[in-house]
């Protein structure tokens, strides 16, 4: 029976994990180590703005440890979403990284490097000609939102990971893809099942997350059959079952059944889940079936404005019980001494944990019962300045705002910070989660072979 074995170190790059569990791992004898080191999960900025989300040292000791490992092996080290969000510039903070591992360890790397990141006049043309579209709960794409995108980049599915790995590389470094891909390409290419593969994907991708108790900083080690694949973390601490993978398979999808990703849809309906001991869990019958159009996500950002932010909390049960009425005459305020501005100038927010801070208008519960609120004042505006403006008033009003029963002529607000006004500079929301239709899977993302790092003088 065919076989392929992919050692997951860690849920996304630079997320840190044990070296005994990366050790036990590699004593596997893995055909792949592969690690996905972006996500959307932290929001647009960091496309937007080009940098990553994680760590460079993190990063760095993550990768030393992955890439020794492989060349010492002779296996591959497969990386996507590299830098976080995958345009060109965190590739290029990625492969920076690479190029510190192999002057400080002497290796020399050949690295595949696969770019996702799309011209904006392409997006455009595709645009005009009517070719993307929208996936919920995006809108209709404006001609002002896709000129004001920064970074726009496709999420590759497993084809280019596949040319990549024809080139026996030592290291792999992609732009952005989709999840489960650097896990799933090994295994398609020898000719496994592609939905099992993705389905084991799914999950290694997250690593320990999978696990009981779940971390996304430990190993996870996968073994593909042609009929089923079992899952293993590599802690004596943490265990499989059917419940944490089951629960793991379904997580941030909305339909359980079907999880759609670049050119078809893993079917779920006829998976089994089986623990084979204590810490295994073995997982069939899962499907892969291709669209008929083969269909890339595109993900951009662009800048809407400038935000500050002020940190404030109260414990005054007479302020609590009016808190809404409060924040009301605050926007009174503020909207009374600024009557120059533009409505869509700058945009004024409350967020009261305490209340309704991380549900917001869906919290179910409307009696406010806490004995204390956080209070976050928010501005997000054209410009720095202006934004520095608005929260200084804003937080300033409800300082000092005479609501009814009020006794103390103190300040209302208790802050734990000073200054007490943060500037959080540039803000960016999501402008492309559209569908672009595309006759060749690989054509968007384009490959380079480079080899890392050279000998040192003393060898």
């Amino acid at each position: 029976m065919r076989e392929i074995k992919i050692l997951s170190p860690t849920a996304i790059l630079g997320y840190g994990f044990p070296e005994e569990s990366f050790a036990k791992g590699l004593a596997k004898k893995p055909d792949a180590i592969a690690v996905d080191a972006g996500s959307t999960d932290p929001g647009p900025y960091y496309l937007g703005a080009g940098i990553s989300f994680t760590d460079k040292e993190a990063v760095k000791r993550d990768l030393k440890i992955m890439i020794k490992a492989g060349k010492e092996h002779n296996i591959p080290v497969l990386v996507g979403t590299a830098g976080g969000s995958g345009a060109n510039s965190h590739l290029d903070w990625t492969v920076e990284i690479v190029r510190e591992i192999a002057a400080e360890t002497g290796l020399i790397l050949q690295t595949v490097v696969i770019q996702a990141e799309l011209a904006k006049a392409e997006v455009e043309e595709k645009f005009n000609q009517g070719k993307l579209k929208p996936l919920a709960p995006a809108e209709e794409l404006t001609k002002d939102q896709l000129s004001d995108t920064t970074n726009i980049v496709a999420q590759m599915g497993v084809e280019p990971i596949i040319k990549a790995l024809e080139e026996e590389p030592d290291l792999i470094l992609a732009g952005r893809a989709y999840d489960p891909v650097v896990f799933a390409a090994p295994a398609i290419k020898a000719g496994l099942p592609a939905g099992l593969a993705l389905h084991m994907g799914k999950i290694l991708e997250c690593a320990s997350i999978a696990a009981d108790p779940g971390s996304g900083s430990d190993c996870m080690f996968g073994t593909l059959r042609d009929d089923h694949f079992i899952l293993e973390p590599l802690n004596n601490k943490r265990r499989c079952t059917v419940t944490s993978v089951a629960a793991h398979t379904l997580y941030e999808k909305a339909d359980p059944y079907h999880l759609h990703g670049p050119g078809g849809v893993i079917n779920l309906t006829n998976s089994a889940f089986e623990e084979l001991d204590e810490r295994r869990v073995k997982v069939s019958g899962s499907k892969f079936v291709a669209d008929e159009i083969y269909t890339l996500k595109l993900e951009g950002a662009r800048r809407v404005g400038y935000r500050t932010i002020s940190i404030a909390g109260t414990r005054d049960a007479i302020m609590i019980d009016q808190i809404d009425e409060i924040i009301d005459e605050v926007r009174k305020m503020v909207n009374d001494n600024f009557t120059e501005l533009n409505d869509d100038s700058y945009q004024l927010l409350f967020r009261i944990y305490g209340k309704d801070g991380v549900m917001g208008a869906l919290e179910p519960v409307q009696e406010v019962t806490s004995h204390e609120l956080g209070i976050i004042i928010e501005v997000v505006a054209d410009t720095q300045q202006l934004a520095n403006t608005i929260c200084s008033f804003a937080r300033s009003s409800m300082l000092h705002y005479g609501y009814p029963g009020r006794v103390a002529t103190a300040g209302n607000l208790a802050f734990p910070y000073s200054p007490s006004d943060f500037k959080a500079g540039e803000v960016y929301e999501f402008s492309l989660h559209h569908l672009l239709e595309v006759d060749d899977p690989v054509a968007y993302f384009p490959m380079q072979i480079v080899n890392i790092g050279a000998k040192r003088s003393d060898d």
